[in-house]
């Protein structure tokens, strides 16, 4: 399911709010997580998921071309971690 596929879920399971309207809410959502985990915060809804950054070591990896070598520096990536009552369905 894309973007538009789950406004529209949305909508029919919600008919009094317009698409714009939960996509204004949706990119909100979306807006705030990043704000809070580029802060290096987290973000948790008990029973849901939890939203957190977490940090890349540096590494070698190898370029599969050409089997050469190559260094990845380290980064930072957002995690989800699905509460347990969800990573069952």
């Amino acid at each position: 399911m894309n973007k538009s596929e789950f406004i529209h879920a949305m909508q029919v399971k919600r008919p009094e709010f317009s698409k714009d309207a939960i996509r204004d809410v949706l990119d909100a959502f979306f807006d705030v997580v990043k704000e809070t985990t580029t802060k290096g915060e987290t973000v948790t809804f008990v029973g849901f998921a939890t939203f957190e950054t977490k940090e890349r070591a540096a590494r070698i990896g190898l370029n599969p071309k050409t089997g050469e070598k190559i260094d990845i520096p380290a980064y930072k990536n957002v995690v989800c971690n699905l509460s347990k009552k969800w990573a069952r369905l």
